[in-house]
């Protein structure tokens, strides 16, 4: 573990929740079956933010939406026990808003039907998270490879209590910049389609940093591309399609995608980096369609700029404070730090 940082002062802390409806069931409640649930009504489907805001905060906080099997929790603390963004990024004056998303984590009660069965695949997304090819790291990984990390890591992992939902991912994300105010929403993975989604429902998102965005990539109606075929397991890649004034709103903020290493250009038999080939490439597609529209978007490929090894959790690996360097100077660059 790193060595204990200087002290930070925090102005405000706390949590709340977000979005979600109430659902009522028919009936009148009687003491006497209290089992039933008869004339009862149940809160279900919002999303839990715990929220820290320093002393002297600068004027966008910033939202970090998880991703696929994840909770906001990935956010606090990398695997090996360094600091995670959400203490990087208060040193760096910014208030944080951790979202474990509908149906997830701390906001598991679910407005649908769910089943949670136990499964073996940690190997699968070893090579998703392209760590390297299972069990062997890549050598170059930037991800802490020590055994008690690893553990951590997997420990982390949570599953859904109900379908993933991203319109419903989407409602939280803006509830919750209402009550934040001017935000630079930060996503990961699967938090990406939720993310486009919710810039479009707020004016209040003032910028969005995609850490390697893996579906729900947004395009104006008549502008989707055909699918992208891959050795992912997960199959082609597909676009989706929004009204063209919905797309419009991504071009009024600035947005920047990050990409790490071992990210294949051409098609390649191993899926787990074929599955992030044809992300990436739509990444591009989607970024080059906001730019026509009059947008600011950028796909930062991180060898691009010579940072190597970087897996798919860019922001718990090893460099994870070179990466939120990155972040921050972007901002700052865009006006909105």
């Amino acid at each position: 573990m790193n060595a204990v940082g200087k002290p930070l002062m925090i102005e405000a802390q706390g949590s709340f929740a977000a979005g979600g409806k109430v659902i009522h069931e028919e009936g009148i409640y009687e003491e006497s079956h209290a089992l039933s649930p008869e004339g009862q009504k149940k809160h279900v489907d919002q999303g839990y933010v715990f929220y820290q805001v320093p002393v002297h905060a600068k004027k966008n906080a910033l939202l970090f939406l998880h991703g696929a099997g994840q909770s906001g929790a990935c956010w606090e603390t990398t695997p090996d026990g360094r600091e995670g963004f959400q203490t990087i990024f208060l040193r760096k004056g910014y208030s944080v808003y951790l979202m474990d998303q509908p149906r997830r984590g701390r906001a598991g009660s679910s407005g649908v039907e769910g089943k949670v069965t136990p499964s073996a695949d940690e190997a699968l997304w070893f090579d998703i998270f392209r760590f390297g090819h299972y069990p062997n790291y890549f050598e170059d990984t930037q991800f802490p490879r020590e055994k008690e990390a690893e553990n951590q890591f997997w420990c982390r992992g949570t599953p859904n209590t109900g379908s993933f939902d991203p319109n419903l991912t989407a409602e939280a994300v803006s509830e919750t910049v209402k009550r934040a105010g001017d935000t630079v929403l930060v996503t990961h993975s699967q938090g990406g389609s939720p993310g486009w989604l919710a810039a479009v429902k707020n004016s209040g998102i003032k910028g969005i940093i995609a850490l390697e965005p893996g579906v729900g990539f947004v395009f104006p109606e008549g502008e989707v591309p055909p699918p992208l075929a891959s050795s992912s397991p997960f199959g082609a890649l597909k676009g989706v399609p929004v009204p063209v004034k919905d797309f419009d709103r991504l071009a009024e903020i600035p947005i920047l995608m990050i990409f790490g290493d071992h990210i294949p250009e051409k098609p390649s038999p191993h899926g787990g980096e074929d599955n992030w080939r044809v992300r990436l490439e739509e990444a591009r597609l989607m970024a080059d369609t906001i730019n026509r529209h009059g947008g600011n978007a950028r796909i930062l490929h991180l060898p691009d700029i010579g940072i190597y090894g970087n897996t798919h959790f860019l922001f718990e690996d090893r460099n994870n404070q070179v990466i939120a360097d990155i972040m921050d100077r972007w901002m700052r660059e865009q006006g909105l730090g």
